[in-house]
């Protein structure tokens, strides 16, 4: 008996042991599971649940034009974000969706659900909220005791001080900070910056601690870029092509101003633009007028959407056109370069020329007759450039096309420039037949883009060197230090010096006495070819285009403007884009400080400069003026001359009118601006003088059949007499292209 109770003690014992060692060994296994194969991931709950990691976002880089405008930059905002675990019940819930979507001018509805429907400590509402927002939500939350619920974290916005201004080029950020368009987008992984992060203890409320247990990492700001583009040239630029759009009622006017040494591109625009700080905003009226007229929702925001995509796009870089009669450059420089032609090399348009079933027409009825090459390229002669490319051969011609840089990107650092497409966009070798070689020859049934054609005119005036674009000069770090230059890059010699310095001088001939004629520049020579083309796309519209380089002896820069589907009876691009390019070529000539060189007769043409006359007797007045060539106007019965209008010193054109105050009360007198448009030089002149105003001259101003066009101050206008009025000539006669 005492023996089984014994066996049965260590039975009791033994099981004792294994039912412990279960259970301690389970827990202790637990244990094992938790800390060391589950660790990691616990430890970080456990973080989650006892620390608030809050993102500082880091300003983007800076844009700057070449002097270092800013054009674009990263300014403080802030973020609002709500901690819906602690809402107290449904009626702060109600006051705090009411009030934040007054102040932000959101959807109430929206805030409500989505505060209503989250477990999470942290459901963002709104980010890049300004100053003026963030304080009326600072007193929000002061006044109703919203501490930890509603809540304001640093944030940045990105802003563009011009609005507009180069638009296309810049292009805008989206809602989480990244490139939608533009540089931003090309150049977003430099522009981004890091993130810093501000790390904070909870208590067991999930409340912050004080700041003694606040980590703070600062942010680090993107890299900066520093563009070729300069600012000042770019505002003649777009100044220019907004009013060709108005001139023309035209759908769109694109241009580029291009170093021609390097490749730097100075300046680059589409007309019309759009507002970067609110870039998903039509402003033009007319297309708003369009889009009114669809009633179907989904029809409407397909629409709407489509003309956003459309107001973004740089077609200076992303749209192809036929570039019509300016690609003549190109053929007379490859057949020169081949050594087939001389620019005394002759050829006899009858008007019309046969090849295969197709008669090719010149623009001039009955045609140019007998003319030389430099003729020839003058009076953009169809038939000539015809008989040139046939001349060249296949071959040759596709050579040269390829080797100017129009069957490949330019690989401009801009985004979405368009990609030639063989046999769709241009013929290729192999497909080029007698027909295709011979309306090539005058640039029509293939398509280039503008980046292309500034750059292969810019290897013409540059002695020969095709250069590739950029815009981007250098980038800088957070403390301003270089941490990239731009070097201009060669990406082959195209032709010779001799060849380029023969085409220059035939394009110079071009402006002085040929279809360019409007794009004269008195005091400057510039050489330039003009374009009109139909277009392939769409039936009955033409593009008309000029481009141009300047001083033609030593050319600094090449401007290309073209005019997409302009209206009216004259839309050549002699007439139309032309005027444009010499205005733009015109001031940022003087801009860049390059000397004019007048021949005497653009010196007659030239202002004079207004002497002192004040406190002189009248008479004398009026005879010191007349001895400089200028006209007098007195105002008032005094006998002395107290005040005079231009004061001295001032640039006014000769024959110009000097007002002569000769009593107080009468001093600074206005006048009605007479309108000025419509008329030769000589009788804007007279009836400019006649009101009282001085008038200064600009656009081809040499030519005897010039008519005024445009003034810079509107008719009607009031304005002190004396003031200058810049009217714009140009002529219809012979430059037809």
């Amino acid at each position: 008996m005492a023996r089984t109770t014994k066996k049965l003690k260590q039975r009791c014992l033994i099981a004792a042991a294994i039912l412990l060692l279960l259970g301690f060994g389970t827990d202790i296994f637990r244990l094992f599971y938790i800390q060391v194969i589950k660790g990691d991931e616990y430890k970080t709950k456990a973080e989650a649940q006892q620390l608030s990691d809050t993102e500082i976002s880091a300003d983007r880089g800076i844009i700057y034009d070449c002097n270092y405008n800013v054009l674009a930059e990263s300014a403080s905002a802030w973020l609002v974000y709500v901690n819906p675990s602690k809402i107290k019940d449904d009626a702060q819930r109600k006051l705090i969706s009411e009030t934040l979507a007054k102040i932000l001018k959101l959807k109430e509805k929206r805030i409500y659900e989505k505060i209503s429907n989250s477990d999470y400590s942290y459901v963002k509402i709104e980010g890049k909220v300004e100053y003026t927002e963030k304080t009326l939500i600072s007193d929000f939350i002061d006044d109703n005791d919203l501490y930890d619920i509603v809540n304001i974290d640093p944030d940045t916005k990105r802003y563009y001080p011009y609005s507009n201004f180069a638009s296309t080029i810049l292009g805008f950020t989206g809602a989480e900070d990244s490139g939608r368009a533009g540089l931003e987008l090309e150049y977003n992984d430099k522009l981004t910056g890091v993130a810093g992060r501000i790390i904070t203890a909870k208590n067991a409320r999930n409340g912050a601690m004080s700041s003694n247990f606040e980590t703070t990492y600062d942010a680090k700001q993107g890299t900066s870029l520093v563009l070729t583009l300069d600012k000042t040239i770019q505002y003649y630029l777009e100044k220019g092509l907004a009013q060709a759009v108005v001139d023309n009622d035209a759908t769109s006017a694109y241009g580029i101003v291009m170093e021609v040494e390097t490749g730097a591109i100075l300046a680059m625009a589409t007309m019309p633009d759009y507002d970067l700080n609110t870039p998903t905003v039509i402003n033009d009226k007319e297309i708003l007028k369009e889009l009114d007229k669809i009633k179907d929702e989904e029809e409407y925001d397909l629409a709407y959407n489509n003309k956003i995509y459309s107001m973004w796009r740089n077609k200076a870089v992303s749209d192809t056109y036929e570039p019509g009669s300016v690609f003549k450059i190109f053929v007379a420089a490859a057949a020169l370069e081949e050594g087939l032609v001389t620019p005394d090399y002759c050829f006899s348009c009858s008007g019309s020329v046969k090849v295969a079933d197709n008669v090719l027409h010149c623009h001039k009825d009955g045609g140019h007759g007998r003319q030389t090459l430099s003729e020839g390229l003058m009076n953009s002669c169809n038939p000539f450039f015809v008989n040139i490319g046939q001349k060249l051969g296949s071959k040759n011609f596709y050579k040269y096309f390829d080797a100017f840089g129009f069957t490949g990107e330019t690989d401009v650092d801009l985004p979405g420039e368009a990609t030639p497409v063989k046999d769709v966009t241009y013929h290729s070798l192999e497909n080029m037949g007698i027909s295709q070689l011979s309306s090539s020859s005058f640039g029509q049934t293939f398509q280039v883009s503008a980046i292309q054609m500034i750059t292969g005119v810019s290897a013409i005036a540059n002695g020969g060197n095709l250069m590739q674009p950029y815009i981007v000069g250098a980038m800088l770090d957070e403390d301003g230090n270089t941490v990239f230059e731009a070097e201009p890059i060669v990406k082959r010699s195209v032709i010779s010096e001799t060849t380029s310095k023969e085409v220059l001088k035939m394009m110079e001939k071009v402006v002085s006495e040929g279809t360019g004629k409007n794009a004269y520049v008195p005091g400057y020579h510039v050489a330039g070819k003009t374009g009109t083309s139909e277009k392939l796309t769409v039936d009955g519209e033409y593009i008309a285009s000029f481009v141009g380089c300047a001083p033609a002896d030593d050319p600094k820069i090449a401007v290309l403007i073209v005019i997409d589907e302009p209206q009216g009876y004259v839309h050549g691009g002699g007439a139309i884009a032309a005027p444009v390019a010499g205005a733009v070529i015109e001031q940022t000539l003087k801009y860049m400080n390059i000397d004019p060189v007048y021949s005497n007769e653009e010196l007659a043409q030239l202002n004079g400069i207004t002497p002192d006359v004040n406190s002189m007797n009248v008479e004398k007045a009026k005879a010191t003026l007349k001895n400089q060539g200028f006209t007098a106007r007195v105002v008032g019965d005094g006998e002395t001359v107290i005040s005079q209008y231009p004061l001295k010193g001032q640039n006014i054109p000769l024959d110009g009118v000097v007002i002569l105050y000769t009593e107080k009360e009468t001093s600074n007198k206005t006048a009605t601006v007479p309108d000025l448009k419509g008329l030769s030089i000589s009788s804007a002149n007279e009836r400019a003088v006649n009101a009282g105003f001085n008038l200064k001259i600009s656009g081809a101003s040499l030519d005897s059949e010039v008519v005024s066009y445009r003034q810079s101050i509107d008719s009607g206008t009031q304005a002190e007499m004396g003031t200058t009025i810049t009217v714009y000539f140009k002529t219809n006669q012979g430059v037809e292209d």
